[in-house]
């Protein structure tokens, strides 16, 4: 089916979101033009109130997910209900109540900071002109922009037009944030003062559907996950349980890391790497004694300062799932 015939296709009845749930997809599915499936069979459930992270690869689908829940494109096949109501059909009822910043903001870099917050509200039929400033003012304050709000947007560094993108944002009450990379471009400083803000904006009963590249932004941040893969979803749920369904590593700290890495490797030890001081490998099975690994270790001469198997990571819960490495570095 071409984008043309999807876009003037009517997506079939699905099954309806259930109570408590912000985003619900069944079965949504995209391909493009030539036959591209970039979006197979989703089937997403986002809790009210949760701090979701959408987490996959280049070329998962995670933004052309995103684009269908905001109306932009319209799916091939299948269905998704965002508030309850289905997109792209309720898109103009929806949208009010969604503050979205996708694939970095748009700005007018000939305007200021502030100018731009007050082009993009005088354009909200729901904004009361009368208090109009004072919400500019308060949602540059809120992203740490105050400052800098009398610059001109073609003069802000990549991270500041973020800030001023989320700031758009959050200009009204939003039942729903979607935001996509929010702290791409951010010193490191600036990713935790964004992230403190999703954890507030959470606090408050706003439900924040965040994508992101960082798997330790997911982490910090995020009560749930869904991993997408080849534009598949591989799993879904709370973050804690996904992290805890991955296989730990074993990591000991010694200054003979290279005689460590060799004994363990020796002994059946898979994934052994060495760097430094320190020295990891895949945990073992259940039914191997650590103390006997370590009491190995200390045999044969290895002076081992600590020992233990290191809590599962959500890097390590992806790596299992997908048989497949991600961009962490950020």
């Amino acid at each position: 089916m071409t984008d043309t015939a999807a876009a003037t296709a009517r997506p079939e009845t699905g099954p309806g979101p259930a109570p408590g749930t912000v985003i619900a997809t069944h079965g949504l599915t995209k391909r493009y033009r030539g036959g591209q499936l970039a979006v197979d069979g989703l089937d997403l459930t986002v809790p009210a109130g949760s701090v979701f992270g959408f987490l996959g690869p280049n070329g998962s689908g995670k933004t052309t997910t995103i684009r269908m829940l905001m109306g932009l494109i319209a799916p091939t096949s299948g269905t998704a209900h965002v508030l309850g109501r289905p997109m792209p059909d309720a898109v103009r009822t929806v949208l009010p109540h969604v503050g979205a910043l996708i694939e970095g903001p748009a700005l007018y870099g000939f305007l200021t900071g502030r100018d731009n917050l007050l082009r993009f509200d005088s354009a909200d039929p729901a904004a009361d002109p009368r208090t109009r400033r004072a919400r500019v003012d308060g949602a540059l304050e809120r992203v740490g922009l105050a400052a800098a709000a009398g610059k001109k947007a073609k003069a802000y560094s990549l991270g500041m037009k973020q800030r001023l993108g989320l700031a758009a944002a959050l200009l009204q009450p939003r039942s729903l944030l979607v935001l996509d990379e929010p702290t791409n471009g951010l010193d490191p400083q600036g990713m935790r003062e964004i992230r403190a803000l999703v954890r507030e904006l959470a606090a408050d009963g706003t439900t924040v559907f965040l994508s992101s590249h960082l798997l330790d932004e997911i982490e910090q941040v995020c009560t749930h996950a869904a991993v997408m893969a080849r534009g598949r979803l591989v799993v879904q749920g709370p973050v804690a349980e996904l992290a805890s369904g991955a296989r730990g590593r074993l990591a000991l700290t010694t200054p003979d890391a290279g005689d460590a890495a060799r004994i363990l490797t020796e002994h059946g030890a898979t994934g052994v790497t060495a760097d430094g001081d320190r020295v990891s490998a895949d945990a073992p099975p259940a039914d191997v004694d650590l103390a006997d690994i370590n009491e190995t270790l200390v045999r044969a001469g290895v002076r081992v300062r600590a020992f233990g198997v290191e809590r599962a990571s959500l890097e390590d819960a992806f790596v299992a799932l997908t048989g497949e490495g991600f961009d962490v570095a950020g």
